[in-house]
């Protein structure tokens, strides 16, 4: 199963240390409305949007420069039959430096193609990082959700937004 966990690749031309600090500024890529720590070890944080998406995540793992690990400890989506997908899952941020440049390798495990919200998870993922952390490591402004806006497509539609 570990083979068809999501993952995703980004090459930068960044430091890892600048790297580790977008990636631990979450409401710099993902949401505006995370409440709680998002940097250190034993930090614990949540997510919401509206009553669509919730989910409360602990930094189980943090080597400044090298790696961060996300627990998610709970999760509710009202969208699939089991509301609680996610829970008991893992984000992994592995950075590296390759021929002069950073590499963060992003891994959800145990976000796996048999969950009913893995096309929408991993579309929105993929936009999350892809596009919101490579814009903040790279130009220092990323695309987090505004506070009450859905950002991707996905939440659009979710959510009922036009």
């Amino acid at each position: 199963m570990e083979a068809s966990d999501f993952t995703t690749t980004l090459i930068v031309d960044q430091t890892p240390e600048e790297v580790f600090n977008a990636i631990t500024n979450v409401r710099g890529w993902w949401s505006e409305e995370i409440e709680g720590d998002t940097a250190k070890l034993n930090d614990e944080f949540t997510y919401h949007y509206e009553d669509v998406h919730y989910c409360q995540i602990k930094l189980t793992e943090v080597i400044p420069n090298q790696k961060v690990v996300w627990f998610v400890k709970y999760n509710y989506f009202k969208f699939t039959k089991d509301r609680s997908e996610w829970t008991g899952t893992k984000m992994s941020f592995e950075i590296s430096e390759k021929d002069n440049k950073t590499e963060i390798r992003v891994t959800h495990h145990g976000l796996v193609p048999e969950f009913e919200c893995y096309d929408i998870c991993s579309n929105a993922w993929t936009q999350y990082i892809q596009q919101s952390l490579m814009n903040l490591i790279t130009t220092g402004k990323g695309q987090p959700n505004a506070t009450g806006k859905p950002r991707t497509e996905d939440e659009k539609k979710l959510s009922g937004a036009k």
